[in-house]
């Protein structure tokens, strides 16, 4: 085990207080085990909705007026229409730092390549002679995707959600990101540059759960400027108040997941590195002071080691203040377990967003994970890593979602049709069975609608 040198002086941050959920020695169900892992706390949620129900109904009601409304309360700015003119894409472009272009440009071709093969086959299944069904993947038709800003710009965020819904085939892709006072209302200038970089036009300076109710639901054209019309699917990361707003807008349109906000989990064990894990931790803190960093491992003397780490770390770091009060929070912390066994256990219980795999064998270890939205394997394949250029999305299911969902990829744009092509001969050979049970469910009809093709013997 090694512990790092010391880091540059910096202001020093206040102490973490990383808090420790002993589970050795205790037997746990999954209900237990999901009870007893750090989260945040759940009235927070409650709180959200209703606000995001209020904002729902306020743009469903007032369209344009509501949104303009809204950036000027939220977000500090003046706004007739949020619509992004096609010069200020361009110029974003023009002003990109060259260093910075050339790094979007490789995790935009790393992650083309990634989502271009994902794209799955059709396939004809021919179950007898004249029986033929299909199933035929179809882009959807329009998606809508958020980019989220606050704390931090988000370029590759951009690069996750256009990158899949262009491999998918997608023909219209919209785009909002919360408007920028300090940029004339507009989004980042690298949101944006990132967007024209992709060949995006149709960019939205609209944050927040206004956003997914602007796509979800679509706004009538005004004398300010077009409509915005409605998506069939609305993708990408963001706070609560977006994944609140994602979850309450499902069923209106489909969503990828309730992506909100980051979480780290790192499986280790006494073969792991200290300063190494707490860098990671702290890498997903620094996203926002409600970001959840969670340790499990069965080394005691790790653990105190981290802490070290944390403390050292943390003072040095750039965000540190935001950094200190994400790892001091209710939803981070170190679980102790009292093996590898009960250590992935705990893994599939809190399903994170991110979980990273250092112990022995690491590769072995990931591959009994069943939970995460992604997992990265061993010291060289961390977080950040997944974030910007590892080819893979970094817009993942969190909250524990990652035990019914899926991180954004190809068929998150992508609808499987099935389509049945029986000729007469084929369905004749099963009319009995159609028959049957029609009639054990009681609906005769069902049946008369197959006799039906055959009350002719002489029809073909």
């Amino acid at each position: 085990m090694t512990i790092s040198p010391d880091l540059p002086a910096a202001t020093r941050a206040p102490a973490v207080n990383f808090r420790t959920v002993d589970l050795r020695g205790r037997r746990l169900s999954l209900a237990g085990l999901r009870a007893a892992v750090p989260r945040a706390q759940h009235h927070t949620v409650a709180d959200a909705e209703q606000k995001v129900l209020d904002i729902i109904a306020d743009v469903r009601s007032r369209g344009f007026r509501a949104l303009g409304d809204l950036a000027l309360r939220l977000d500090g700015v003046q706004q007739e229409h949020p619509r992004v003119p096609a010069e200020a894409l361009a110029r974003a472009l023009d002003g990109l730092d060259p260093a910075v272009r050339r790094a979007l440009e490789e995790s935009i071709s790393r992650a083309r390549r990634f989502a271009d093969g994902q794209r799955p086959r059709n396939i004809d299944v021919e179950l007898g002679d004249g029986a033929l069904v299909s199933q035929n993947w179809v882009p959807v038709a329009r998606v809508g995707l958020y980019v989220p800003g606050g704390l931090a710009v988000y370029p590759s965020s951009v690069i996750m959600n256009v990158v899949p819904a262009l491999a998918a085939g997608v023909e219209s892709i919209a785009l909002a990101s919360p408007p920028q006072k300090d940029f004339g209302g507009l989004p980042h200038p690298t949101i944006l540059a990132a967007a024209a970089l992709l060949g995006i036009e149709e960019v939205y300076a609209i944050g927040g759960a206004q956003a997914i109710a602007a796509f979800a639901y679509g706004i009538d054209a005004t004398d300010a400027g077009p409509a915005l019309e409605p998506v069939d699917v609305v993708t990408g990361p963001g706070n609560i108040f977006v994944a609140t707003a994602k979850r309450l807008v499902k069923g209106v349109v489909g969503i990828d997941s309730e992506a909100g906000t980051t979480e780290i989990a790192i499986l280790a064990d006494s073969s792991a590195q200290p300063a190494l894990v707490a860098a990671d931790l702290i890498s997903q803190a620094e996203h926002d002071p409600n970001a959840a960093s969670v340790l499990i491992t069965d080394s005691g003397e790790l653990a105190d080691a981290v802490r070290i780490e944390l403390d050292r770390q943390a003072a040095a770091t750039k965000h540190s203040q935001r950094v200190c009060e994400a790892l001091s929070g209710p939803q981070s912390g170190v679980v102790l377990v009292e093996d590898l066994e009960q250590g992935i256990a705990a893994c599939d219980a809190y399903a994170a967003e991110h979980l990273e795999i250092m112990t022995a064998d690491a590769a072995t270890v990931a591959a009994r994970i069943r939970n995460a939205g992604a997992i990265f394997v061993g010291d060289y394949s961390p977080v950040s890593l997944g974030d910007y250029c590892a080819g893979s999305n970094h817009v993942l299911p969190t909250s524990g979602t990652a035990a019914f969902s899926s991180g954004l990829n190809v068929t998150t744009f992508l609808r499987a049709i099935q389509v049945v092509n029986y000729s007469r001969a084929a369905l004749q050979e099963v009319s009995g069975h159609i028959v049957s049970l029609a009639g054990a469910e009681d609906l005769p009809a069902h049946g008369q609608a197959v006799t039906a093709r055959f009350a002719n013997p002489g029809a073909s």
